[in-house]
């Protein structure tokens, strides 16, 4: 006995695709900055040193004294010197009023003019001028006072979208063989 065969002949399909690809494009604006930093407020504050240098008494030392001065100077050294002569010249007259009556006027006289007109020593010694200290100084230091006052930057920031740009993709298609299913009984 002969069993009936089916024999299944197939035929795949053919398509002919056509893809366009989607395409995305994105791009970051930088963002928008603006700083800004105000200046500092700077104050200095000073006062000034104060130097004090008294040289009149070196001045004086070396003999360098103001005309005032001077003049008073010489003015008090004429008086003492006038006043020494005045009281010599009672001394010597003294003296001779004393001596007058014993006999001995000439001698008097003679030992008065020994006394004015003899060999006179001068004190001599070392002396530094102008003397030690003589300079006075005196000094105030100055004072500065600095205040800084910061102040804040100012910063302005925008930040920009981003630019997005996609176009979606495309498949299109045709077809070149159409399936086929051929099915035949044998037998």
């Amino acid at each position: 006995m002969r069993l009936p065969q089916i024999q299944i002949h197939t035929t795949d399909i053919q398509m002919d695709l056509r893809i366009a690809k989607p395409q995305q494009h994105i791009e970051q604006p930088k963002a928008t900055l603006h700083i800004e930093q105000p200046a500092a407020i700077l104050e200095i504050n000073t006062s000034r040193g104060i130097l004090k240098i008294d040289s009149s008494q070196a001045r004086r030392d070396i003999g360098m004294i103001g005309p005032l001065e001077s003049s008073a100077n010489y003015a008090e050294k004429g008086k003492q010197e006038a006043l020494k002569g005045m009281a010599r010249r009672a001394r010597e007259g003294n003296q001779l009023m004393d001596n007058a009556g014993k006999d001995q006027g000439r001698a008097t006289i003679q030992n008065i003019s020994k006394q004015n007109h003899g060999p006179q020593r001068v004190q001599f010694n070392i002396k530094f001028v102008p003397s030690v200290g003589s300079v006075k100084i005196d000094y105030i230091p100055g004072t500065t006072d600095i205040n800084i006052q910061r102040r804040e930057p100012i910063i302005d920031a925008k930040v920009n979208k981003p630019i997005h740009e996609y176009t979606s993709g495309k498949v299109t298609g045709t077809m070149v063989q159409r399936p086929d299913i051929d099915i035949d009984v044998i037998g």
